[in-house]
């Protein structure tokens, strides 16, 4: 599919909750090497009216998209869903270089974050981790070139129509 004919452009910011602004500016800012480049305090939620101050701020990455976080004032952070393993829900960071992946990776460890990994998942790179809200990361750098990852759209379709059949297998094994 072309460019024109993807209505989303792009992203412009993902939003998590955070249990200390500072922390996390800290974090992205100071380890990872996002600029905080917007921060908004507000008593009431623009899009309900309801009241709960909060700090909104702002990370700017490489292509201009953000990721965002919310400061509910009240020292909690995400709550992970008991129901989905921690491995589930994350978030993916491309990095441009092999390199660059090994560089942020010992900056986080001597900074004393644990990391897992280099993982080779055979068309990308990854690093994984945690940020002071418990939020899972992953750092990636794509290793396959644009003829394999056509190769892999071209089958996406053909894989994902195999649902049915590994849940009637699950069933089956259950």
């Amino acid at each position: 599919m072309n460019d024109a004919a993807i209505p989303v452009r792009s992203l412009h910011h993902y939003a998590y909750r955070c249990r200390n602004a500072e922390e996390t500016r800290h974090f992205y800012e100071d380890i990872l090497g996002l600029p905080l480049v917007h921060t908004v305090y507000h008593d009431r939620v623009p899009s309900t009216g309801e009241y709960h101050p909060y700090l909104h701020i702002f990370f700017e990455m490489a292509d201009g998209s953000c990721l965002a976080f919310f400061d509910l004032l009240d020292e909690t952070g995400c709550a992970p869903d008991p129901a989905t393993p921690i491995w589930v829900n994350h978030l993916a960071l491309r990095v441009d270089t092999n390199n660059r992946l090994l560089e942020l990776k010992a900056r986080l460890e001597a900074h004393g974050i644990e990391t897992l990994g280099v993982v080779d998942h055979k068309i990308f790179n990854s690093v994984y981790f945690f940020d002071p809200n418990g939020i899972r990361l992953e750092l990636t750098h794509q290793t396959a070139g644009p003829e394999r990852m056509a190769e892999l759209a071209a089958a996406a379709h053909g894989i994902l129509a195999q649902r049915g059949e590994l849940m009637a297998a699950r069933r089956q094994d259950a």
